[in-house]
């Protein structure tokens, strides 16, 4: 029963977590043309520099959506334990493409103040610059009280990229409306140099979010062992082997996207008074429950042996 409850809450939150994924890139699309469209017309760097990272963003929606349809799928004899692995492979790319595209907008931009700056007009990129604005908030607001009930990297990285999003556009608002503060006073010779020092300001500062990302997404490609979640298993495990007995043990762990991988080894001594499989299975369970997270995303082997060289 238990394993029908955990199974029908992975379903209703992969339902949930694709609807948030096709809206949000259906949304970021629609941005991503219209920053183009805008950043054209008004020769805005900054706002084309939105509209490439929302193309980005759009096209990394497509492949997150079928990457979440696919973590609830079952496993064929290729992929027998399913498809968790996709997952970190995707952050990995995304956060990858963010950073060549943050150092790529600093760069450009750091040549155009050098050049001279850029003259824009402020009409339509203040305009846009207020409307995607609210909707990047709005977006962010509406996936991080959504993901509080289902728990998906994957909604949290789109979570993230709209409030990226919505801080470089809420910059541009203040960026634009200073610029045309300026006209007509003593700083109106700064005004070209607004757009290309916002957006080498805002490159930077974006720059170390998709860093850290990919850093967690290439520790889980690469299978390192997260610290804090070996040292729960080990010391529930360690107080089960003292408390009934047995000789040592050992535990392996590795966390894949959203599945855990759970392997513990305890060595039964000589003579050890429990000989009832039941007895045994009934430690599974208790080892299990102190765990946590039962359903299809924890894979837990518990092995009992006589042999210390089998663990």
């Amino acid at each position: 029963m238990s394993s029908t409850r955990a199974n029908r809450a992975l379903h209703l939150r992969s339902r949930i977590e694709t609807r948030l994924l096709t809206l949000s890139m259906v949304l970021t699309a629609l941005v991503a043309v219209s920053g183009i469209i805008v950043g054209l017309v008004s020769g805005s760097m900054s706002i084309l520099f939105d509209g490439m990272f929302s193309i980005i963003d759009a096209v990394m929606g497509a492949v997150t959506l079928s990457v979440a349809r696919l973590l609830v799928s079952e496993g064929n004899r290729r992929y027998q334990f399913g498809y968790w692995h996709f997952e970190p492979l995707v952050l990995g790319l995304q956060s990858c493409i963010l950073v060549l595209l943050y150092g790529y907008a600093f760069f450009n931009a750091v040549m155009a103040v050098l050049a001279g700056g850029t003259e824009i007009e402020f009409g339509p990129a203040l305009v846009y610059a207020a409307v995607v604005s609210v909707i990047c908030f709005a977006m962010y607001a509406v996936e991080r009280r959504a993901n509080t009930r289902i728990d998906s990297e994957l909604v949290d990285l789109e979570a993230h990229s709209w409030l990226m999003s919505g801080l470089i556009t809420a910059a541009l608002l203040i960026a634009f409306a200073a610029g045309v503060a300026m006209a007509g006073t003593r700083f109106e010779r700064f005004i070209p140099y607004v757009d290309p020092a916002v957006l080498a300001a805002l490159a930077l500062l974006l720059l170390p979010i998709p860093l850290l990302a990919a850093r967690r997404a290439f520790a889980e490609i690469f299978g390192i062992t997260p610290p804090a979640y070996d040292a729960d298993v080990r010391e529930i495990v360690a107080e089960a082997v003292g408390r009934y007995g047995f000789a040592s043990f050992t535990s392996y762990v590795a966390k894949v996207g959203r599945a855990r991988f759970i392997e513990i080894y305890i060595v039964v001594p000589p003579g050890h008074p429990i000989r009832d499989i039941a007895e045994f299975d009934r430690i599974r369970h208790e080892l299990g429950d102190a765990i946590g997270d039962p359903g299809p995303e924890r894979w837990l082997t518990i092995v009992f042996t006589g042999d210390p060289s089998q663990t």
